[in-house]
């Protein structure tokens, strides 16, 4: 397809201009009205000095608005990054620092996107600019080489880092999702559940089904009856989602009264789902949960697909079409199968490298492998098993958490000297986050202080449910602190 997915999503709007695109409880948008709300915004942002090669911030949570101000800040070949609308305004400003956007739109910003009723006219006001001319049904790009899209991912250092992707990694990984890993097509409707401002729900259970000419229903927060009452409204065929939603939804006393007669597939991401709960889901709901592997740097390089019938218990699936894996030694020389080692990938979605950081870009790029960190072993027909990770990350309901980033909010407590962060497993989330914190001498804090404090600073999803007071972190000869011993205390 065309290096472009914006060109493709063009072509899409054509052959469907007046079918309901983007479902919502506050509003359904055809392909036209979606082409016109985005291109006036987009002359709004032009006439308000956004360029090529400018940045953009969304701050906008699973609403049409998202949408029309991503193929708004595309058509002025612009690069846009969405923030997660969980995240603290301390967190939020980090980010907003490292990407020096030329500007920030929230969904106030848009005002009128929407209110304009499938049918209607779309034109509800745009706030940025009262410019307002007739525009394509769908942005024509004027991206240049400049990225399409940073997305933030938490850093192994205590920051966050901006992963780069171009629009050709875009179109890629799109492609692969909507055709072998989906096998999505006009026919589907897909529920967005998942944050759109996250690598899975933006591409998974947005772009993929919008490059196809699939429905999108959007839901702006996950409940699990939300979820069973907006698939059983809009008859969907697809469900995103990751181990904690499907868990919720199974242990959710709704469940016995929801209609799922139209759901063909689930698709889980964003964290392992552990086969139980996929064999589970399938007994219960009579849909198979298609299970894979991947990360904001790479989209979804390993999979099992949907024309496949076959699982593997102990396997996230096999390299999508287009994609190179190999397990490799700490020389980095190739292992045979069935040898653990470290997982390299190989894949034209991979990120051009983190936005403002090129050590760590080059740390984890080498001559076009990208360096995941996690050890697995591949067997010799190609399924992957992941066996662990080498790099520390703590993966909460989907979410990514390093623990540098935890501890350093902790060490701003006046009363810790010190703190270590761990995952530890969890029936539901797979793994929560808590913390150990020696205190400075004579200071005195409680628990459930430490807890409240990082809380106010971290995002919903980060933040400590457990702290445990000790005298002492243990540590190495070499002085490191090791959390394998704080694991077992």
């Amino acid at each position: 397809m065309d290096a472009s997915l914006v060109r493709g999503l063009q072509a899409t709007a054509a052959r469907f201009p007046e079918k309901p695109v983007l479902l919502a409880e506050r509003a359904a948008l055809t392909w036209r009205e979606l082409g016109l709300l985005a291109g006036r915004l987009a002359r709004a942002l032009a006439a308000g000095g956004v360029g090529p090669g400018d940045r953009i911030a969304l701050g906008i949570p699973n609403r049409p608005a998202f949408v029309v101000a991503l193929l708004a800040g595309w058509e002025v070949g612009a690069t846009v990054a969405p923030l997660d609308t969980l995240l603290k305004e301390d967190e939020r400003q980090e980010i907003l620092r490292d990407l020096r956007p030329s500007m920030v739109l929230t969904a106030e910003d848009i005002a009128g996107v929407e209110a304009a009723p499938a049918g209607g006219t779309g034109a509800g006001p745009v706030r940025v600019s009262s410019r307002a001319a007739e525009p394509d049904l769908v942005p024509t790009p004027e991206c240049g080489s400049a990225p399409a899209l940073v997305l933030y991912t938490s850093g192994s250092t205590g920051r966050p880092k901006g992963a780069v992707l171009s629009h050709p990694a875009v179109a890629f990984a799109n492609a692969s999702w909507a055709g072998p890993v989906m096998g999505l097509g006009p026919d589907d409707t897909v529920l967005a559940a998942l944050p759109c401002a996250h690598s899975f729900g933006l591409n998974g259970a947005l772009l993929a089904p919008l490059l196809v000419g699939a429905s999108v229903v959007l839901v702006e927060r996950f409940s699990p009856e939300a979820v069973l009452r907006a698939i059983a409204q809009y008859r969907v065929t697809v469900f995103p989602g990751v181990a904690t939603m499907f868990r919720r939804i199974l242990d959710a006393p709704a469940l016995a009264h929801a209609d799922l007669s139209s759901l063909r597939l689930a698709v889980s991401g964003a964290a392992p789902c552990p086969w139980e709960l996929a064999e589970e889901w399938r007994r219960r709901t009579g849909t198979r949960i298609l299970r894979g592997y991947g990360m904001t740097e790479l989209f979804r390089p390993i999979s099992y697909l949907a024309h496949e019938s076959a699982d593997h218990p102990d396997a996230v699936g096999r390299p999508v079409p287009g994609v190179e894996v190999r397990v490799v030694d700490e020389a980095g020389r190739p292992l045979a199968p069935g040898e653990v080692g470290e997982l390299w990938v190989r894949t034209p979605a991979a990120m051009s490298g983190y936005l403002n950081a090129p050590d760590e870009t080059a740390a984890i790029l080498r001559d076009g492998w990208f360096r995941t960190g996690d050890l697995a072993a591949i067997s010799p027909a190609g399924f992957v098993r992941i066996a662990g990770r080498k790099r520390e990350r703590i993966l909460r309901g989907g979410y990514s958490i390093f623990p540098q980033e935890v501890e350093a909010v902790l060490l701003t407590h006046p009363a810790v000297a010190e703190a270590a962060v761990l995952g530890v497993a969890h029936p539901e989330l797979g793994e929560e986050v808590v913390a150990f914190a020696a205190l400075r001498p004579g200071a005195r804090a409680e628990p459930e202080e430490l807890v409240a404090y990082c809380r106010d600073r971290l995002a919903p999803f980060k933040y400590p449910r457990r702290v445990t007071i000790v005298e002492r972190l243990p540590r190495a000869r070499t002085g490191k602190v090791t959390r394998a011993g704080l694991g077992e205390s």
